[in-house]
């Protein structure tokens, strides 16, 4: 592999280089022939090169224009990827919708400073895929996959959770990327929920969740005041003991709650 004298720190560049967890990481997520794959952020292309020797159609999406022709020089041997040189946040998802309607798997080592503004943008287009597998801080992995009740869970937890089964599939040492970043790594996994519970107004539970969350010590009672004043309801009225914490409430208590609200 050949490799750029500096990682870019201000993209959050760590470049997987252990062929091991690389080739755990394409057999893990199950990459197919036929599978539309998009692998976001490549790099130098070193996990590109194993998803192009399992899937005829490898779109990648590399927003530094400096890595594009070493990209293409260590994929040379295995096949060329369309490759969109561009912000992911800025892609249009639909454009790669093949005419049977077939939906696409989503892959990549995400830059740690701008994971959170990425699975926001999966959300958004999660009719679109099948699944996702993406690299990500272990911590971050850890509170996507928390369940009620621990110090853990909070907004991203609910948000993702509710649009997706979400699961740590693989822990990953510093070790096996170029620089060596100082945190642990993970995989997450993120699969479409087939039967999402029913919301009113989704835009006003993602606000419910973000409010119930923004001082953790405090109760639902005082960090939802303003909206239950707002929409003139008594909390005694509510359904949910309004004693609790935010970080007390399951998915299913959020969607409730919004509903009830809304």
């Amino acid at each position: 592999m050949q490799y750029k004298t500096k990682a870019e720190k201000s993209l959050g560049q760590n470049f997987l280089q252990d062929e091991n967890i690389i080739r755990k990481i394409v057999q893990l997520a199950n990459i197919k022939k036929h599978d539309i794959v998009v692998e976001i952020g490549p790099g130098l292309g070193a996990l590109t090169r194993y998803l192009l020797s399992s899937s005829d159609n490898v779109s990648v999406v590399e927003f530094d224009t400096s890595v594009i022709d070493i990209l293409v020089a260590n994929c040379q041997k295995y096949g060329i990827p369309r490759i969109y040189n561009q912000d992911f946040l800025k892609f249009d998802m639909s454009s790669l919708e093949s005419t049977s309607n077939k939906k696409i798997k989503l892959i990549g080592n995400l830059p740690y400073n701008i994971s959170s503004p990425i699975l926001f943008k999966v959300i958004k287009d999660s009719e679109k895929i099948v699944d996702a597998h993406f690299m990500l801080q272990k911590e971050v992995v850890e509170r996507i996959v928390s369940l009620p009740n621990s110090k853990s869970y909070g907004r991203l937890s609910v948000i993702l959770q509710y649009h997706f089964n979400c699961s740590m599939i693989l822990k990953i040492p510093p070790e096996v990327f170029y620089p060596q970043p100082k945190v642990d790594s993970a995989i997450l996994r993120l699969k479409p929920k087939d039967n999402k519970l029913l919301l009113k107004n989704y835009n006003f539970f993602e606000k419910i969740v973000k409010q119930s969350f923004a001082q953790r010590r405090k109760t639902l009672h005082n960090n939802l005041k303003c909206i239950l004043k707002e929409r003139k309801i008594d909390h005694n009225t509510l359904r949910i003991d309004t004693n609790l914490r935010a970080e007390n409430l399951s998915v299913g208590d959020f969607v409730s709650l919004a509903n009830f609200l809304s």
